[in-house]
């Protein structure tokens, strides 16, 4: 039983093999952070949903859950939906404390490593 979660939340899609760098990026941090439930939820079209999951981690009792929006930008789906799915949740489970990271996109870290991957992509030339 872990009671601290990573939640890696995502849009999602039709086509499961879309679901396949998240799943990689799940087992990255897993292997960096294995004092700590790491997670896959989806905004839509794929399960689990972040309220099933966050329903399950709290059944496992977990009492600290950290969202990470594994989105490029803060859009819509970021600052509409996701604000209300969370206040959904904290309604539900008001003894869990639970925080909401920025979407990866908006970090300068992750920014400049997906700048050095374009310009790697040049090559030499």
């Amino acid at each position: 039983m872990k009671h601290r979660a990573l939640v890696l939340f995502a849009h999602g899609a039709r086509d499961p093999r879309w679901a396949e760098p998240f799943q990689r990026l799940q087992r990255i941090v897993e292997e960096q952070k294995p004092d700590v439930a790491v997670s896959l939820a989806y905004l839509e079209l794929m399960t689990p949903r972040l309220p099933e999951l966050v329903k399950e981690l709290v059944e496992d009792g977990c009492k600290e859950v950290t969202v990470v929006p594994v989105f490029f930008g803060q859009g819509g789906h970021v600052l509409r939906d996701l604000p209300v799915i969370i206040d959904e949740i904290r309604h539900q489970y008001p003894l869990l404390q639970i925080t909401v990271a920025p979407a990866v996109g908006e970090s300068l870290d992750v920014l400049n490593a997906i700048g050095q991957y374009c310009i790697e992509a040049l090559g030499n030339g």
